[in-house]
């Protein structure tokens, strides 16, 4: 027996409708095959283009750290200035070191 999804008609009659039908599992069994066995591209890289997309990963990777940086430690710093802030004021209002 297969796995059926059940669903009702408006006369409140079952409709067994298969999960995968025909169509799906030959997508599914085509994707499948395109990942699992992929065929050599035979492609040449020239010097110049194997450099330039070095560059561009080392670029994307740093501007991926740089804005992690950004987002993490510049409200970081301005919350430890805030606090560091309010402790000289207190220190100076009291007369005291």
């Amino acid at each position: 027996m297969t796995h059926a999804l059940v669903q009702f008609s408006p006369t409140n009659e079952r409709i067994r409708r298969p999960i995968l039908n025909p169509i799906r599992l030959a997508a599914l069994l085509a994707a499948v095959l395109g990942v699992v066995l992929p065929s050599p591209a035979l492609a040449y890289i020239g010097p110049g283009a194997g450099l330039g997309a070095i560059a561009v990963t080392v670029a994307l990777l740093l501007g991926v750290v740089l804005l992690v940086i950004g987002l993490v430690w510049y409200p970081l710093k301005r919350l430890l200035k805030r606090k560091t802030g309010d402790a000289a004021k207190s220190v100076g209002k009291d007369g005291s070191d």
